[in-house]
C-alpha cells in the first residue's frame, strides 16, 4: 500500500447530506459528494491488513484494498479498470449495496471502517464524469445468438458479460424500459434513474 500509516493519519469521512429543507423540493439523490483530494486520503485508511477480509464479505468479490490504493495514488484511470473487473455497474451498487465489507474491514475492529462504499461509489462517478467508461467491444465475434430474459442487474450484467465475448445477445425486457428492479424497485433519491440509462448507452 502506498501509505502504511494511512489508517492512523487520517480519520473516517464520510458523504455529507442536502439540507432538509432543500431535499423535500424534489425526489433526487441528496448526497454531497467529498473532494477528491478527502477521497484519496480515505483511500489511503486502507491499511493492508495482510488477509483482505473485504474480499471474502464482498457479494461480487471486488478488489478492494488494489482500488484503494490506486485512489490514494489518484490513478483513476486504472481504478475502474481494476473496478470494472469484478462489478459490471458499480454507479449501481455503489449507492444501494449495504456494503458487508465495511464491517468485514480488519480496521472496524477497533477503529472506523474504510469507507469503502463511498470510493466505489467516487471512482465510477469520476470515470463517467472523464469519459473513461468505454464498451468493451470483442474482438472475435462468435456467430451464435442468446437471449437473455429481463433486463433487471443480473440480466444486464449477463448480456454484457456474453456480448464482450463475442456473442451476438438479444435482451428481453416486459416493461416499457430496460432496468427491471433497479427502475421499478428503488426509489429515485437512492438511484437516480439517468445512472441506468447511462449505462445502457455504454
Amino acid at each position: 500500500m502506498g501509505k502504511t500509516t494511512g489508517f492512523i493519519d487520517f480519520e473516517r469521512k464520510t458523504e455529507s447530506y442536502a439540507p432538509v429543507k432543500e431535499r423535500i423540493l424534489n425526489y433526487q439523490e441528496f448526497v454531497k459528494p467529498l473532494t477528491q483530494k478527502s477521497i484519496s486520503e480515505q483511500g489511503a485508511r486502507c491499511m493492508d491488513c495482510g488477509i483482505p477480509f473485504c474480499h471474502s464479505a464482498c457479494p461480487v468479490n471486488n478488489l478492494i484494498p488494489d482500488w484503494n490504493d490506486l485512489v490514494y495514488k489518484n490513478n483513476w484511470q486504472l481504478a475502474i479498470d481494476v473496478l470494472h473487473r469484478t462489478n459490471n455497474f458499480p454507479e449501481f451498487t455503489g449507492r444501494i449495496c449495504p456494503a458487508p465489507c465495511e464491517e468485514a474491514c480488519t480496521l472496524n475492529i477497533q477503529n472506523s471502517p474504510v469507507t469503502i462504499k463511498m470510493i466505489e461509489k467516487s471512482i465510477i462517478d469520476n470515470a463517467f464524469k472523464h469519459n473513461l467508461v468505454t464498451p468493451q467491444v470483442a474482438s472475435i465475434k462468435i456467430n451464435q445468438k442468446i437471449a437473455v430474459v429481463g433486463s433487471g442487474p443480473a440480466g444486464l450484467a449477463c448480456a454484457q458479460q456474453l456480448a464482450r465475448i463475442g456473442y451476438d445477445v438479444t435482451l428481453f425486457e416486459k416493461n416499457d424500459r430496460i432496468g427491471g428492479l433497479l427502475r421499478y424497485g428503488i426509489p429515485e433519491f437512492k438511484l437516480d434513474k439517468k445512472l441506468i440509462d447511462n449505462r445502457v448507452k455504454h
